[in-house]
């Protein structure tokens, strides 16, 4: 599982977080910069005071899920 943490700028230049994405796809190839951004528009919706333009991800970490009996 891959962890990203996603950011955008509001109207004013101010960076702010606007939260963490565990990624649990298994298929890393589907997991495209495209997704990451869409997916903060579906979480900040439309009438944000964020530059929607501005909006960036960080990955964090990869953690590979444990193969349970």
């Amino acid at each position: 599982m891959v962890v990203y943490e996603l950011y955008a700028r509001d109207k004013e230049g101010k960076e702010h977080s606007i939260g963490i994405l565990p990624e649990k796809r298994r298929g890393r190839k589907r997991i495209t910069e495209e997704s990451l951004i869409n997916f903060s528009r579906t979480v900040l919706g439309d009438e944000a005071e964020i530059d929607l333009d501005s909006i960036r991800f960080v990955q964090v970490g990869s953690v590979e899920p444990e193969n349970n009996p």
